[in-house]
């Protein structure tokens, strides 16, 4: 009772007559009231003779308050979930990226023979069966059943049973889940109905097409009630969405949470709008090889779809409940070009000065950095701007190597760098590196020595760095490591 009597308290909206008078003063100063320059004039007399002990009082005052420096709570990684054309567990997907086996293919979805491109990374069989309900099911676009799907997988990959789940403080559990492109199917049917009728629109064709909604439902779902919402910045989603809840967790506003993206896009307004951009690879003849970082013979990236969902946990907390601890998150960083709407800055200033914020958040030198997964999509301009940063800020590192997961999934958008965070973990835990494929003729300028070659390679990581930008100029970089 006492509690929701200081809830209430708090929350009274009655005039306090001390911020009244506050607010009057500073009312008049919009209109140029005389009594504002009485009372300044009385101010300036009144602070002449008291600055000194009100100073003197409040250095005194700090003195006594100063505490102990308080201990950065570490962050660890305890659970992965995906959803990706090359696997529905973190596991299976990883061991096709590390057999360089693609996932891209024709598209099936629908017809698209009259696109120019006719070829995604297209996820062919799903099943939310045991994880979303079948009447939610039917009702949902596939960016949020992916999203549920992954997140509920990452709990259990976590060892999140209903038992453990019992003990967590829902109060500190959060989701932080993030879409570049939200619900475009539902919204997309939305608009052929309004053709018809406004009656005939899908009454939840709102809260379902919004990016948001993934993140709450799941929160809804697992009665989770701390930090939750979305993050939609483009193809650097995924990261802005991991390194704000690390965030969370370091700052004592939550112990658990799930973050990624997820995407799903691969329907006909939205290949079509990349298709008009002038993004998308053209390579249908061999889908397989259409994606080709770094090659000579890139001419744009493929689309995918799926969604990557990582559990984060204060590390603490983690140890308590005994959780096996897959790697720890050290830190990250975002950028803005502040240059072009789709196209990279030219010197890659941005994204060399999001690398060495990344590295100072991490608390890390960039020695200590031998493996980045990179965004490297196959664009023309994308892959040698990011090539050339990566080189500046870690050239001198014999040890260091380089790959590209989308070289066998595509890009899944929103979706990426979460799925590509999944493939750094495993990189982490296994030792192995995956290669890049369709790497046949390497672009001038391009020096293989720091690539990944076609083949899975073993590594010891020391620290890894994965990489997402995003149309608007949007950089991030993150880091995990080995936990010690």
């Amino acid at each position: 009772m006492v509690a929701a009597s200081s809830c209430y308290a708090y929350l009274d909206f009655r005039p306090c007559n001390h911020h009244y008078n506050n607010n009057t003063i500073a009312l008049s100063s919009l209109f140029g009231s005389n009594t504002l320059s009485l009372y300044r004039n009385q101010s300036r007399l009144n602070r002449a003779t008291s600055s000194g002990r009100a100073t003197m009082a409040i250095a005194m005052a700090m003195e006594n308050d100063k505490k102990p420096p308080i201990e950065k709570r570490r962050v660890v990684v305890t659970g992965m979930g995906v959803e990706t054309s090359l696997g529905h567990d973190p596991y299976t997907f990883y061991e096709n990226l590390l057999q360089g086996n693609s996932g891209i293919s024709h598209i099936e979805d629908f017809d698209c023979s009259d696109f120019p491109t006719r070829i995604a990374g297209e996820i062919k069989s799903f099943s939310t069966e045991g994880w979303v309900s079948p009447k939610l099911s039917r009702r949902m676009d596939k960016f949020m059943l992916y999203l549920l799907t992954a997140g509920k997988k990452a709990l259990a990959d976590g060892g999140v049973t209903e038992q453990v789940m019992a003990e967590f403080d829902k109060a500190k559990c959060g989701v932080l889940i993030g879409s570049a492109m939200g619900g475009m199917k539902v919204f997309h049917e939305a608009i052929q109905a309004l053709k018809i009728s406004y009656k005939k629109m899908n009454p939840f064709c709102v809260p379902l097409a919004t990016t948001n909604m993934g993140s709450a439902m799941l929160a809804i779902d697992l009665g989770w009630m701390g930090p939750n919402y979305s993050i939609s910045s483009a193809c650097a989603t995924s990261n802005f969405c991991i390194l704000n809840s690390a965030n969370h967790i370091i700052k004592g506003e939550a112990d658990v949470m799930l973050c990624g993206g997820s995407d799903a896009a691969i329907i006909p307004i939205g290949l079509a709008g990349f298709v008009a951009v002038k993004a998308l690879s053209k390579r249908n003849s061999d889908p397989a090889k259409a994606s080709r970082p770094w090659d000579s013979n890139r001419d744009g990236f493929v689309m995918g779809e799926g969604a990557g969902v990582l559990l984060l946990e204060e590390l603490e907390h983690a140890k308590k409940r005994g959780a096996t601890i897959y790697a720890e998150f050290l830190g990250g960083s975002f950028t803005c070009d502040a240059y072009h709407m789709t196209e990279p800055h030219p010197d890659g200033a941005g994204v060399v000065i999001c690398i060495e914020r990344a590295l100072a958040h991490a608390g890390i030198s960039k020695e200590e950095i031998n493996y980045v997964n990179a965004h490297a999509t196959s664009t023309p301009a994308g892959d040698l701007k990011e090539y050339k940063a990566l080189v500046h800020c870690f050239g001198q590192n014999p040890e260091l190597k380089v790959n590209s997961t989308k070289s066998m999934i595509g890009h899944l958008l929103g979706a990426a760098g979460a799925v590509e965070a999944v493939a750094t973990v495993q990189a982490i835990r296994t030792g192995w590196v995956h290669p890049n494929i369709n790497l046949d003729n390497p672009e001038n300028g391009v020096d293989t020595k720091f690539l990944v070659g076609p083949k899975k390679e073993r590594l010891n990581i020391k620290a890894a760095l994965s990489n997402s930008f995003g149309f608007g100029g949007h950089n991030s970089s993150i880091i995990f490591a080995p936990y010690k």
